[in-house]
């Protein structure tokens, strides 16, 4: 199977299948029962969070068939005669169905005269015509024609309602995740429906089994052992700056990722100050992660892990920041490590 065989199969075809977008789509389910239907609209969020999908549904759902729904790639379709193209083609009638919808994916890539020509059709539409913009980046949109559309913001899924899905899906396949297994594959997602997909395709098709662990997680795509961040998190509660060091230089040995683990680290340090002061939400930690790490957090939860606060996590957010902009992959979380655990900079 193809990388991106899992999204296709488990793509929405209907409202009731988005997750995550009820913000979106009850106005769009309201707009077509009171038949109050906008001539454009613009789609707008981050890679893999369901512009397009929903895009097709809403198309669907005013009654256009497929031969009268046209999917346009503007990184591929920018320039100025692909746009005149497209507005020669919107005042020919539909073939078969009240509307003809026009899905714009990655807008913001067409031309400034691209623009410009699209800004006249938006200005008069015809009756019988729908746009629909897909954008990751409304920014570099020109306001004339941001001002002409009925604007919806797609939210980036969270790293549970992705945990939610991958064990869905991967049930649905016949494979069992492990908690620590889901939780990596969410992290990886990195807030996109379609990322997660894509690493839970990998990570099923290398499976030896129909149960997935998190060192199969870890095999598959170079995420950093579980080891080695624990490793790191508990040099910082004990300030041992040469076993946090240790731990970076291992995982740059074997190629990880550092804007991975970076993250990696963030989160155990967020859920061992979640548990400390936040205890009812023990149940539901525990089941997202394993057991060792379950273990890790509840211990660095209380007073041992005292050196583990607001501060540090903060240092290594602002590690987190600079990672991947060093000459150096490891230096901010080495620098970071140095300071909470070395003692330097207080």
């Amino acid at each position: 199977m193809s990388e991106s065989a899992l999204y296709r199969k488990y793509r929405p075809k209907q409202f009731a299948d988005v997750i995550g977008q009820d913000h979106v789509v009850n106005v769009l389910e309201g707009s077509i029962k009171t038949g109050r239907i906008s001539h454009a609209y613009l789609f707008a969020g981050s890679r893999g969070t369901g512009k397009t999908s929903v895009a097709r549904i809403f198309a669907s759902e005013i009654g256009a068939s497929g031969n009268d729904i046209y999917e346009i790639d503007a990184a591929s379709n920018r320039g100025i005669d692909d746009v005149r193209e497209l507005r020669e083609g919107v005042n020919v009638l539909p073939f078969e169905s009240p509307y003809k919808v026009y899905i714009v994916d990655e807008a913001h890539m067409l031309t400034k005269e691209a623009f410009n020509a699209l800004l006249k059709t938006l200005e008069e539409p015809p009756k019988h015509v729908i746009f629909i913009l897909a954008t990751t980046e409304t920014e570099k949109l020109p306001e004339t024609i941001v001002s002409r559309c009925q604007t919806f913001s797609f939210k980036r899924p969270n790293r549970e309602t992705l945990r939610e899905m991958a064990l869905a899906v991967a049930k649905k396949e016949g494979f069992k995740l492990e908690a620590a297994a889901a939780e990596l594959v969410a992290i990886l997602g990195d807030g996109s429906f379609r990322d997660t997909h894509g690493i839970l395709q990998k990570v099923i098709s290398g499976s030896k089994d129909k149960t997935v662990s998190r060192e199969e997680v870890e095999l598959v795509t170079g995420a950093p052992k579980a080891e080695i961040v624990r490793s790191v998190v508990e040099a910082v509660a004990a300030k041992n700056a040469e076993q946090g060091l240790t731990a970076i230089r291992a995982a740059g040995e074997g190629n990880v990722d550092m804007k991975v683990l970076g993250k990696l680290i963030l989160e155990r340090l967020r859920l061992i100050l979640l548990v400390r002061y936040a205890p009812h939400l023990e149940t539901s930690i525990k089941e997202e992660v394993g057991e060792d790490d379950w273990m890790l957090v509840k211990e660095l939860s209380g007073k041992k892990g005292q050196a583990i606060n607001s501060a540090t996590l903060l240092e290594f957010l602002n590690a987190f920041d600079y990672l991947g902009r060093t000459a150096v992959p490891s230096l901010p979380l080495e620098l970071a490590i140095i300071k909470i655990a070395g003692g330097e900079g207080k």
